[in-house]
């Protein structure tokens, strides 16, 4: 029961209420409500701090979320592999990606990879804000940009440009901006990472930086609907390598202010902190990190035909 409770508590981690829980696990919620309470009584701790609006782990819940999804992992690979065999992955993987990265090289690495595990299921979340791994019961995530929470442990998966961009429509419209004090005169489309505004672009080198505030008629926190924009001739945008690379290649997208280039951003892979990871997890963050370096890879070659 003990277990069956804790996979309860994981439940109403990544829904957000009893509620929602109730309603995935198809009990009531008074049932979840009292199977809560007797986890609790159980370790003597309080696990989520309750408000009338929404519900948040405590520090001894974040603990417990921490290491049950390893145990309750491990149980789960030590079932499959005494049921069908060595060789076989099954159970459940939640991952975070940014929305671009998402929708193109995590989802073709998905679809891959449950043909090749059918038992495995993946919950996919597209998201270019912040998440908390732990508290939404995450197994991995990629974002850009350093990690500043020093708990969680981290995967490089390579060092990406971010590149200044528009369509050709746009530029036989508004010219090209020669510097970067320039787009302060153009219709720069930005970004919202969650409460972050993607308004301050950054150019040059660590030793001589140079930042310029841009805005434009258009913002959203969705980078595909930033990127599409940018083709459709709206305005300026300022997105990484692996999102325009394509679109650069086939002409759809012009780079601009290549020789200001500020230092490549890191994308990086994500876990939650504990001792291990299910065995399905370790499969995943090494077929994403093979994808990611096989693009790089092409990437790379594309970049050297072009500056023969």
């Amino acid at each position: 029961m003990l277990i069956d409770n804790i996979r309860l508590f994981l439940t109403i981690t990544e829904k957000g209420s009893l509620v929602a829980a109730a309603r995935e696990v198809g009990l009531s919620a008074t049932t979840v409500s009292e199977r809560l309470a007797a986890l609790e009584a159980h370790y003597g701790v309080v696990l989520f701090n309750r408000t009338t609006r929404k519900l948040s782990l405590t520090d001894e819940g974040r603990t417990l979320l921490s290491g049950a999804k390893v145990v309750l992992g491990e149980i789960e690979d030590l079932e499959t592999r005494i049921r069908h065999g060595a060789d076989t992955l099954s159970g459940p993987i939640r991952i975070s990606a940014p929305i671009d990265v998402g929708r193109s090289i995590v989802s073709d690495v998905i679809s891959a990879f449950t043909s090749e595990h059918p038992a495995i299921s993946i919950e996919l979340l597209l998201s270019d804000g912040y998440v908390d791994i732990v508290g939404q019961g995450f197994d991995l995530a990629l974002r850009f940009g350093a990690v500043t929470d020093s708990t969680l442990r981290t995967r490089s998966l390579g060092q990406y440009r971010r590149i200044v961009c528009a369509s050709p429509a746009y530029l036989a419209a508004h010219g090209a901006p020669q510097a970067p004090t320039d787009l302060t005169q153009h219709n720069c489309l930005v970004m919202r990472f969650g409460t972050t505004l993607d308004n301050v672009w950054r150019f040059g080198t660590e030793k001589k930086p140079l930042t310029v505030t841009v805005r434009g008629n258009k913002t959203v926190n969705d980078g595909s609907l930033v990127r599409q924009w940018a083709l459709e001739g709206h305005g300026i945008i300022l997105k990484s390598e692996l999102d325009v690379a394509d679109h650069l290649k086939n002409g759809q997208l012009v780079a601009l202010l290549e020789e200001y280039s500020c230092p490549p951003n890191p994308l990086q892979m994500m876990f939650p902190p504990g001792r291990a990871q299910p065995r399905r997890v370790r499969v995943l963050a090494n077929a994403i990190s093979e994808a990611m370096a096989a693009r790089k890879t092409q990437s790379e070659i594309r970049g050297e035909a072009g500056g023969d």
